[in-house]
């Protein structure tokens, strides 16, 4: 196996890109986007990050994002270990982090049983970078003990998550809740966790985290679908759901909309 500081021919590296903004990379991330002769891109890889990659790098772009026409991942798949078995540098370059809801680990698993070694190379995800964004923190002595990251988007054939059990849970041990790929369930994880967790809750809805067009709404859980409709929030967006979004609603009015200037 390569050694973690080095990015070899006929290798994979799965990279996280983070939230968007470029600065927010890491040093090793730079290093293995430079590295890379070919890489895989998703849509939500901002052009600033594409940037560091080298004028010789072959890019293609694999877009996957919710609700959109996506390119099949088994054919990523396949690109993947066909480039490395040529011999390439493959950096598979995902928003966030590979290993949160980036379906890294299925093709961790895809690469080695193609006796591909890869590594991987983590990012900051849009659910810590959204909320630190507007200056409050996910954890908090007295408000929070935990958090849990969920996504909202189930697999095909799957009964997805369990939102009433969740929100009991949340309710007992204090968590803040981090929602991604949730928007276009919001009515309906809405009314699942009011069955634990009372109307007025905090809530915040951050589209395009950390990036120039970001904007954010802070609401109550009674009104988080109403909010998202009435103010034309979309994808990509976390939602986050918790006693630390209070944070934020002391100094901003509820339901306010920060919009890109």
């Amino acid at each position: 196996m390569p050694s973690p500081s080095e990015f070899l021919p006929g290798t994979v590296a799965l990279v996280g890109a983070g939230p968007g903004d470029p600065e927010l990379l890491t040093l090793k991330a730079v290093k293995a986007i430079s590295a890379a002769t070919v890489l895989l891109v998703d849509d939500l890889v901002s052009d600033g990050v594409l940037a560091h990659a080298s004028p010789r790098a072959r890019i293609v772009h694999v877009g996957k994002r919710g609700g959109c026409k996506s390119t099949p991942q088994a054919f990523i798949e396949k690109l993947m270990v066909m480039a490395a078995q040529e011999g390439e540098m493959v950096v598979r370059l995902k928003g966030g982090d590979p290993f949160i809801f980036g379906r890294g680990g299925e093709e961790v698993e895809h690469l080695r049983a193609a006796g591909i070694e890869v590594q991987v190379v983590n990012g900051i995800t849009a659910g810590l970078a959204g909320l630190t964004s507007l200056g409050v923190p996910l954890t908090h002595r007295e408000h929070a003990h935990g958090v849990v990251f969920v996504t909202g988007h189930a697999k095909p054939g799957d009964a997805g998550t369990d939102w009433q059990t969740l929100a009991a849970t949340a309710r007992d041990a204090k968590l803040t809740l981090v929602i991604y790929m949730g928007v276009s369930s919001a009515a309906q994880i809405e009314q699942d966790l009011l069955t634990g967790l009372p109307a007025d809750t905090p809530l915040a809805v951050i589209q395009h985290a950390t990036l120039p067009q970001q904007r954010h709404a802070l609401t109550t859980l009674g009104q988080s679908s109403a909010t998202i409709e009435r103010e034309g929030l979309g994808s990509p967006a976390v939602i986050v759901v918790g006693d630390v979004v209070r944070g934020i609603a002391a100094v901003q009015a509820p339901e306010a909309v920060a919009r890109a200037a």
